[in-house]
């Protein structure tokens, strides 16, 4: 008699914890490579389970999309990020670029770029909860320092901070997406688009505010 997939399972018995978090890495893997039109029978045929046990874990293929939400954006959210980007004690053009140097290495995946990509073209709301999630806990005082260290009559509003996010999210779209060469480390390129960003606010850089208190 040849095993069947029930004998599987009961040959590779795991601990409720431990077999939840596989479906969901496999759910991961799948989904960034087929789409987020991927059907639960086919990935339970890849994580080597049942549907049937794939349910006692997810009670519907939306649920089980909530935890690869959850995996792939909200766990790689840095929860000191907020107060890094608030930090006064260090200068604005350091903050940004500590951040976006530690938010690029979380975000700049396979998967990632992939489910990103995938959902938004499903037209589901995770794109929407993690655009929405970025934008107030990271974007909102974000634009409080730029706002604050801004010169001059030019008040940058969202549109110019969300220019600069995307252009620099981009950056991996184009790498994991369109398979398109760039640069093994992004973060001249960052820097460059950062600067560029700030100087249009006339917010020096530490080096050339210090110089101009030189001359003055």
């Amino acid at each position: 008699m040849s095993d069947g997939p029930d004998a599987m399972v009961r040959r590779r018995r795991l601990a409720p914890g431990a077999r939840r978090e596989q479906i969901v890495e496999a759910a991961v893997c799948y989904f960034a490579e087929v789409g987020l039109a991927g059907t639960t029978r086919d990935l339970a045929k890849r994580a080597g389970i049942t549907q049937a046990l794939l349910y006692q874990y997810f009670r519907s293929k939306a649920e089980l999309l909530d935890a690869v939400f959850a995996r792939v954006y909200l766990d790689r959210m840095a929860p000191h990020w907020p107060g890094l980007i608030s930090d006064r004690s260090r200068p604005l053009r350091d903050r940004m670029l500590t951040f976006y140097g530690e938010y690029t290495a979380a975000i700049f995946t396979y998967e990632w770029m992939r489910i990103f990509m995938a959902a938004g073209l499903a037209g589901e709301a995770l794109n929407r909860r993690y655009l929405e999630h970025v934008r107030d806990v990271l974007l909102a005082p974000l634009m409080a320092e730029v706002r604050h260290e801004a010169r001059g009559d030019l008040t940058p509003d969202t549109e110019d901070l969300w220019n600069l996010h995307g252009s620099i999210v981009y950056l991996g779209i184009r790498r994991h997406i369109y398979h398109l060469p760039t640069p093994d480390d992004v973060m001249p390129v960052i820097e460059r688009a950062i600067d560029r960003f700030l100087g249009g606010f006339r917010i020096a850089a530490p080096a050339d505010a210090a110089a101009g208190r030189e001359t003055a």
